[in-house]
């Protein structure tokens, strides 16, 4: 779990290699995680075999980089008609989560200065770079055949890239002029977190739909929050792909109004490259975060068709929370097509 300093210190201050507890057990964890994709090297059509291209890539990385991966933490799935594709396309995919970055810290320990935050973001970002170089365009043989590898950042994961796909988008929404009559460059202020445990933000023995205080109380630790919104994560789970032994519909996704750019700009800096986790649990949760660029608390429902979102709107000056719909209730998990009662499934720890 977070260290001592890891919970006093303020988010914006928070290196990118140390864990950050928000509460109620929880904790945003350090992790890189990487979208591998292989292609055929030569002209041989013998079937892609998983296992033994997992099998190589982690035997690579344990020898060659002396990066112990777990095989957990390796998933990789060969593209669908093969004989189909050409040589030049892909036929295989999969992704590459680091989790373990203790390393970095403990290399920094020889000197008082090369243990301060700006330190130990630039270890990082050195090891990154350096570590994508080696991985990427390496050749794997297995048995006689040959694969050619790439590897990159996933976007949700890069805050740099990140932050330039919404400073770009409002840049062209002040060219359009259309969207935008005053002409002044709007800012983001609000977060989408999907694909994480309703029951992580639920009332410990009291239910296991996720709670409005829980949870602004959780996202608080970011920042200062003005509208919150939770919603049933009903796409099947697509989003949080990762959340192994998950089951759909247990899910949640939640939309968080910051009170400005600033706040919602260091928030997002420390849910970027983080998986979160709860004490006591094995599962570790890679949920996705993204910015706001519809204006989603302009729209947002009154009265919700669905009836299983929750809206709060906060007043920074009494530290009030309004429930405007004081039931989470998920179609997708007390009822099947039909409208009957299905029992409740729970997640895998």
């Amino acid at each position: 779990m977070a260290s001592t300093a890891a919970r006093r210190r303020p988010p914006h201050s928070l290196p990118p290699i140390e864990a950050l507890d928000i509460g109620y057990g929880l904790s945003l964890n350090p992790r890189l995680k990487l979208i591998l994709t292989f292609f055929r090297s030569d002209p041989a059509v013998k079937p892609v075999d998983e296992w033994q291209l997992k099998l190589s890539l982690l035997g690579f990385l344990r020898s060659s980089l002396s990066l112990p991966v777990p095989e957990d933490d390796l998933v990789l799935h060969k593209r669908p008609d093969l004989h189909k594709r050409k040589r030049d396309e892909p036929v295989a995919s999969g992704t590459l989560y680091v989790r373990d970055l203790g390393f970095l810290k403990q290399k920094s320990r020889r000197t008082a200065e090369d243990n301060d935050d700006e330190a130990l973001e630039k270890k990082f970002l050195d090891w990154k770079n350096s570590f994508l170089d080696r991985l990427g365009g390496i050749e794997l043989n297995l048995e006689g055949v040959k694969f050619r590898m790439t590897a990159e950042i996933s976007p949700p994961d890069d805050f740099q890239r990140m932050k330039r796909s919404w400073e770009d988008f409002h840049t062209s929404q002040l060219v359009d002029g259309r969207n935008n009559a005053r002409g002044v460059i709007r800012r983001p202020d609000t977060i989408l977190v999907q694909g994480v445990p309703s029951r992580w933000f639920a009332e410990p023995r009291v239910s296991s739909r996720p709670s409005m205080l829980n949870t602004h109380t959780i996202f608080s630790v970011l920042g200062r929050i003005r509208n919150l919104y939770i919603a049933g994560d009903d796409d099947g789970g697509k989003s949080a792909g990762a959340i192994s032994g998950a089951v759909t519909g247990l899910q949640c996704k939640v939309w968080v109004q910051f009170e400005n750019y600033d706040e919602f700009c260091n928030a997002m800096r420390v849910l970027c490259g983080r998986s979160m986790q709860k004490q006591g649990s094995q599962l570790k949760v890679d949920y996705e975060v993204s910015w706001d660029r519809d204006g989603f608390f302009r729209n947002v429902p009154e009265n919700p068709s669905r009836g299983h979102e929750l809206h709060a709107r906060v007043n920074a000056s009494l530290g009030h929370i309004n429930s405007e719909a004081p039931h989470y209730q998920s179609n997708a998990i007390h009822s099947d097509s039909g409208g009957t009662h299905t029992n409740t499934r729970r997640f895998k720890d």
